[in-house]
């Protein structure tokens, strides 16, 4: 008996304009197509040596323990926490959308007394009430995620940073969705250990989590009493095999660090500074698009993620609805409210690749369609012309 031929593999050409995976440049692709060498190989270890020095760029830190976890952001996450408490530690996570709320559950799960603070899904922290809390804790870590994925809040952190290391604390900051699309100052601020993802403004596929550990986190995993929890994501394995000693540890995914390095080497020519100003550009022309038809933000003027734009839906329309149509007559896919926000918000990403003008021009098209045969009063035409004036106003470049 014979089977059936099984037929080529043909994605659909996604817009991807949601809270991630963005969509990824041809030349990062081109890169996941190259020869495999080995994990051992001098080329590769080579390479491992070139996109540290990147990542430390991109970061904005001259930590040696800069390096990619092969595993996703959660994966560089549960790396930070794992390495940084042992059982008995007691860690404070700042709660303002799922995200600090999963910090939560992976702090529990290592053993860690675990103390939250939280906020309303869409607010960010005063810097006062993250005092009081270290005050009244006394954590040996603290935890807060400087881009909520989940709300498109953009939590200022160099305040915080400050506070903990006076009260004997060390500082972890999630930085998953705003590496690379909106300034990250490791060293500037003070921050203990950072974690992100490839899938957000790096645009590049989702598989690795940029991580850096400064020296008070070194320092607090060399002082260790018990084996970190995973031996996977230990960094005292992992660093031995990304420093001088070349120890083989576990076999890296070497297509994804190709792309991860291709990805990189676009940020640093384009240069991190035109890189936040193009993000910005871009979604202020998306935010006066949205406003032409009525459509109001979750977080705060002052304190909104350029690159994840987490937008109410207007009254009477239905959200899975809209979705659907987006996907199935343009391709477009932008992303539903999560938790607290379920059904009530939409998130549209613009990040890395994704951040250019004609994906601001194909969302508010697409949205007003949408909106208009779903009866909301929209002004045809009114959401294009606003982000227009805004796009004329500004020399800065609006695509990748």
């Amino acid at each position: 008996m014979t089977t059936p031929a099984s037929k080529p593999l043909d994605p659909s050409p996604r817009v991807l304009l949601g809270p991630g995976p963005s969509n990824v440049p041809p030349r990062v692709l081109s890169a996941l197509g190259m020869p495999p060498v080995g994990h051992l190989d001098p080329e590769f270890v080579a390479l491992m040596d070139e996109m540290q020095g990147m990542l430390r760029r991109v970061f904005r830190t001259e930590n040696p323990m800069t390096l990619a976890v092969s595993g996703t952001g959660s994966a560089g996450m549960e790396a930070v926490v794992a390495n940084l408490v042992e059982p008995g530690d007691r860690m404070l996570v700042c709660v303002n959308g799922v995200f600090g709320g999963r910090m939560v559950d992976v702090a529990g799960r290592c053993g860690a007394e675990v103390s939250r603070i939280d906020r309303p899904w869409g607010e960010v922290f005063d810097p006062s009430e993250v005092e009081a809390a270290i005050k009244a804790h006394r954590p040996k870590l603290v935890g807060i995620v400087h881009a909520e994925t989940s709300t498109g809040a953009l939590q200022p952190v160099d305040e915080i940073a400050r506070i903990a290391h006076e009260n004997g604390a060390l500082l972890a900051i999630d930085a998953v969705t705003s590496l690379a699309g909106v300034p990250v100052e490791v060293d500037g601020w003070d921050v203990d250990a950072v974690y992100s993802g490839t899938q957000k403004c790096l645009s590049c596929p989702p598989g690795l989590a940029p991580v850096s550990f400064g020296p008070r986190a070194m320092e607090a995993i060399k002082a260790r009493k018990t084996k970190v929890q995973s031996w996977y994501l230990d960094m005292t394995l992992i660093g031995r095999y990304w420093g001088s000693d070349r120890l083989y540890h576990h076999t890296a995914p070497i297509n994804m660090n190709y792309a991860l390095r291709e990805a990189l080497a676009i940020v640093l020519e384009e240069g991190l500074d035109a890189r936040f100003a193009r993000h910005l550009l871009n979604a202020q022309a998306l935010a006066a698009g949205l406003k032409a038809m009525g459509i109001d933000y979750v977080p705060a003027e002052g304190h909104r993620l350029p690159q994840l734009n987490c937008v109410t839906i207007p009254e009477g329309v239905d959200d899975l609805a809209v979705r659907k149509r987006l996907l199935s007559e343009w391709n477009v896919e932008i992303g539903g409210g999560l938790g607290d926000l379920k059904g009530k918000a939409w998130r549209i990403g613009l990040m890395g690749y994704g951040s250019r003008r004609e994906s601001v021009t194909l969302v508010l098209s697409a949205l007003e369609t949408c909106l208009r045969d779903a009866g909301a009063p929209v002004e045809p035409g009114a959401a294009l012309a606003s982000s227009a004036e805004v796009y004329a106003g500004s020399p800065a470049a609006s695509t990748a």
